[in-house]
């Protein structure tokens, strides 16, 4: 009897114990509950000033959904902000719109027009980046260990935290806290009642996935955070879905006064240039015009942290143009491809350069697809379009604000134009090495027709020159129908599905995820947001992981 008590006692004392191989504790090797409550209450305080800080970008996009009998839930209608994060002492988290609101008697009608529409607020999903402001103190919480367990390379302790007072106001849910430096990594349940923390008009609450990255030694960033509102009835499915990404931190971090910054001026070289002519052409001229306008926006684009520095992305869109280029023998100056950063699907051409939104190339499902979309953008420079406004190589016309910057470089091409490009991607595509793919292009079209609704996901350019029948209705004639209950029928894939961001640099990369096969019609999700998963790993194993070969 004596043996089996001390086996029960031993047994106790480990229950209460956390054991780690990496911190030298006064406990001899173990840590208690309270002694990792009170660290992670340290490194959440560091994170919550650092984020004060900085001023990342900060992505919304959620998808009002409805029941369906086969695919779970289908998106009815979408919402989308971009913005910056933003501190203030008085209110805490708050969102800096990027874009304009959109606020028009016609918007604003629709809103009311459908019954008990919602009308979300982005301050409350920038409050989702931490679960509690007033940080998890061990006065205000309980914790209580779970388990141990490894998220991607990272060893991790689990434990359930919940408020001591008023469950209405704080964090409830799960911690996943990393056993180095007792970083929280991910979290995972609700906040209720935090500064900033209202989502709608009227007063409610979304259940969070929120995940962080390792950007330095030490330093766990928000990056990708997964919502859900869940219906009232535990039996319903949810009614939003919203995905929210933090990237680009050190863009916006604070930078050295320029008063104190050193110019050094090297000796000038002498070189006899009597032979070379004294002046360019004409039409040189203009084309360094156009191209000094061209590299003025992107890299416009890019320090605001709205475009992708250039990458293994790009590299890849790159080869099918060259592609395109070949077996068209369409002889042009080198064209460039750039990925802007945002989810709503989009494309267009700045000069001799392609830019496609990260989340259209998320959702193509095949490189016939993409070649589709990178075909109309090239038949715009090979047919002489314009396709840079020139006034943009005046220095002083991109010194705009980051929230007038998008609106400031857009531009579109009159329908005539459009028209034009969209004859020239039946034809490119002819004579591509694509051209028995075309059926995967035209369901691609299909799906984009099916879901209209989306119109903050689904750009006026894409439907217009990729959504309209009439115009690329060859492609469209070659796509069998439309069956979203098939699960060997894949139209279109869901957002994250191809491109991974950094969220302290911007810089993107492909995912190199395994294919899976589909097991129903609701794990196709088409165009839908879904929870977002990153593979974590420490700072040092991400920096030999990102080095070329």
């Amino acid at each position: 009897m004596r043996s089996i008590y001390a086996i029960f006692l031993v047994g106790l004392l480990n229950a209460t114990a956390i054991a780690t191989d990496q911190q030298p504790t006064p406990s001899g090797g173990t840590l208690t509950v309270e002694e990792v409550a009170a660290s992670v209450e340290r490194t959440e305080s560091g994170v919550t000033a650092r984020m004060r800080a900085f001023r990342p970008i900060v992505e919304i996009y959620v998808q009002h959904v409805e029941p369906h009998q086969q695919l779970g839930t289908v998106p009815m209608r979408d919402e989308y902000f971009l913005g910056q994060f933003e501190w203030t002492d008085a209110a805490g988290p708050r969102f800096k719109r990027l874009m304009p609101e959109k606020g028009s008697r016609q918007q604003m009608s629709e809103w009311l027009g459908r019954p008990f529409a919602t009308q979300l607020k982005p301050d409350g999903f920038v409050a989702m980046a931490v679960p509690d402001w007033r940080l998890l103190t061990p006065k205000k919480y309980n914790f209580k260990f779970l388990r141990r367990e490894f998220l991607g390379e990272v060893r991790c302790l689990v434990l359930d935290v919940s408020p001591r007072g008023d469950p209405q106001d704080g964090f409830t849910g799960r911690i996943w806290v990393e056993d180095r430096d007792f970083n929280i990594v991910r979290f995972n349940g609700i906040s209720r009642g935090l500064p900033g923390s209202t989502f709608a008009v009227k007063r409610y609450w979304f259940n969070v996935d929120s995940w962080r990255v390792n950007v330095s030694p030490g330093l766990w960033l928000p990056a990708y955070i997964y919502a859900e509102q869940a219906s009232d009835d535990p039996r319903e499915p949810p009614k939003f879905k919203g995905q929210i990404r933090l990237w680009g931190y050190d863009l916006k971090s604070i930078h050295a006064p320029q008063e104190f910054t050193t110019i050094e001026i090297d000796e000038p070289s002498i070189t006899d240039n009597s032979a070379q002519p004294q002046q360019f052409s004409p039409t040189e001229s203009q084309r360094m015009w156009e191209q000094q306008a061209e590299e003025n926006v992107l890299e416009r684009l890019t320090k605001a942290g709205l475009l992708s520095p250039p990458s293994e992305v790009d590299k890849v869109l790159e080869t099918v143009v060259r592609n395109l280029q070949i077996t068209n023998n369409i002889t042009l100056d080198p064209v460039r491809v750039r990925t802007l950063l945002t989810s709503p699907l989009d494309s267009m051409t700045a000069g001799h350069t392609i830019v496609l939104s990260r989340g259209l190339i998320d959702v193509l499902p095949d490189e016939a697809s993409l070649a589709m979309m990178l075909a109309h953008e090239l038949a715009h420079i090979a047919l002489g379009h314009r396709v840079i406004d020139s006034k943009f190589a005046f220095a002083d016309k991109l010194m705009v604000p980051d929230d007038e910057l998008l609106a400031t470089v857009q531009y579109r091409h009159e329908a005539r134009e459009e028209a034009a490009a969209d004859a020239q991607v039946v034809e490119y595509l002819k004579n591509s090495p694509y051209k028995d793919k075309l059926a995967e292009a035209g369901l691609f079209l299909q799906a984009l027709n099916e879901n209209r609704r989306l119109k903050n996901l689904i750009q006026p350019h894409v439907v217009e020159h990729v959504g309209d029948a009439g115009r690329l209705n060859v492609l469209i004639q070659k796509a069998p129908s439309l069956a979203p209950e098939r699960i060997d029928q894949v139209a279109a894939l869901p957002l994250g599905a191809r491109v991974i961001v950094d969220p302290w640099s911007g810089s993107t990369s492909l995912l190199r995820a395994a294919n899976v096969p589909l097991a129903s019609a609701r794990e196709k999700g088409s165009l839908a947001v879904t929870p977002l998963v990153p593979y974590l790993r420490y700072f040092e194993t991400r920096q030999i992981s990102a080095r070329p070969d």
